[in-house]
């Protein structure tokens, strides 16, 4: 029985395939699916992405575990705080259309290690930029909307990466992998940020995930993306993408359909839900439970989150492959990714107990991975030729949710004194967006035209 090819020699094969490159084999990009790879190959570059995610929030992450300390180190009060966590919203919009367009036209893979090269940087001076000068509330904003203008390309060029490298039916499964990593990465943060924040300050966690993010750059430099193709892609940014008929969005086609404005909608309230979960659950905690250790409330939520994820993929491409119409599973997962969830968040605002909040949160969180398999899978399943662009658009709409629900958060935390107000907000926005995508939410393909309109 032959032995399997090295890693690094599979990630390079991967690579050249991926950039159209000769190999003696690969039959180019258009044909070219994980599908139809051997094990290793696929087992590979699986892992590798999920890695990417997983370090993505693992500096994402980093600062609302910080939060409280930083807090107490610059005088900071609730509001001031919200303005600090939103404020990573307010350039995580402005990146999303762009990076979906970019991924849709360079490559995906290109655009993950260009911006995963930034924001690793910035996550590891964060700590130095805090003790330039006094106004560290100036500093630490201007840090995170930066931080968010970087990080706001991944997932729409990672969607562009996948909808034409996956097979539809194994798309939910190896979607819900490669997104595990936001659960693996809050875990991180989570379990070994907490000990580093009681044994070594705030900094050490900044320094810990800015760190192992660059040396996943450098891996996927060195075993995936030569230095040439990286000054293509570059050399390409600079001169402007060339647009051809054949490439252009079909704008008018898309944002006529109901179902696109479903996806577009259910999208935002997934976002904007989780988004004001994780930037406000530790502080809960925190305030809620002065005694209890970090490293069960930071941990345990996306312990349970990581199997729910995988099982959700599992799940949807089994039914699928059962003969089930993609779109009933499609609104199945957000069931539970949006309604089902958002009770538990509910729940949350209405015990005292650190074990039942515990398990509500771990509920909530969990739950709420069943997105994966549903509308962002679904946004593929309307559009693979623009996927990267439709998810953009979606996730911007969930960006500039997000900044008004975390600072609203805050606002309504310091006005009423009650984190109910907080829960009772996640559940509305949830539940918003399942009812829209439950009575217009489709599966059939929106993008195929002869002739593409622009505005």
């Amino acid at each position: 029985m032959p032995r399997p090819a090295p890693l690094p020699a599979l990630v390079a094969v991967w690579g050249r395939q991926v950039l159209g490159e000769p190999d003696g084999s690969a039959a180019g990009t258009d044909t070219w699916t994980w599908a139809v790879l051997p094990g290793p190959e696929c087992q590979a570059w699986t892992g590798t992405l999920l890695l990417g995610t997983c370090l993505l929030y693992c500096t994402r992450s980093s600062m609302p575990i910080c939060t409280v300390s930083m807090s107490q180190d610059f005088g900071w009060n609730k509001k001031e705080a919200g303005i600090v966590l939103s404020s990573f919203f307010w350039g995580y919009c402005l990146t999303q259309v762009v990076g979906g367009h970019l991924g849709d036209r360079i490559g995906g893979e290109k655009v993950i290690l260009l911006s995963a090269s930034a924001w690793g940087s910035i996550t590891t001076v964060t700590p130095l930029l805090a003790q330039l000068s006094s106004a560290h509330l100036a500093f630490m904003t201007f840090s995170r909307i930066l931080m968010g203008l970087l990080q706001g390309v991944y997932f729409p060029a990672l969607t562009s990466l996948l909808s034409q490298k996956v097979r539809d039916s194994e798309r939910a499964f190896t979607y819900s992998m490669v997104g595990a990593g936001s659960q693996f990465g809050t875990l991180l943060t989570g379990a070994v940020g907490s000990l580093l924040l009681e044994w070594y300050g705030w900094q050490s966690i900044f320094y810990f995930s800015g760190g192992l993010t660059l040396l996943w750059v450098w891996y996927v430099y060195r075993y995936l993306l030569s230095g040439k193709d990286l000054v293509l892609a570059l050399g390409v940014l600079a001169q402007g993408l060339p647009v051809s008929r054949h490439s252009r969005v079909p704008w008018r086609r898309l944002f006529r359909k109901p179902a696109v404005w479903a996806a577009v909608i259910s999208q935002l309230s997934a976002a904007c839900s989780f988004f004001v979960l994780i930037s406000w659950l530790p502080t809960f905690f925190k305030e809620t439970f002065p005694n209890a250790k970090g490293w069960i409330f930071n941990v345990v939520p996306w312990l349970v989150a990581i199997p729910a994820s995988l099982f959700s993929g599992f799940l949807s491409d089994h039914l699928i492959n059962q003969g089930y119409r993609a779109i009933t599973v499609r609104k199945l997962m957000q069931g539970m990714g949006l309604g089902l969830s958002s009770v538990f968040a509910l729940c949350l605002g209405h015990t005292s107990s650190f074990c039942e909040s515990v398990v509500f949160a771990s509920a909530s969180i969990g739950l709420q991975t069943f997105n994966h398999s549903g509308i962002s899978v679904n946004i593929q399943d309307l559009a693979p030729s623009c996927a990267g662009f439709l998810f953009g658009v979606a996730n911007t709409a969930g960006a500039l949710a997000g900044v008004v629900g975390v600072c609203l958060g805050g606002y309504l935390i310091e006005t009423t004194g009650s984190w109910t107000c907080l829960f009772n907000l996640v559940a509305i926005i949830s539940n918003l967006g399942l009812c829209t995508f439950l009575v217009f939410g489709q599966a059939q393909r929106v993008d195929l035209s002869s002739t593409h309109e622009d505005l």
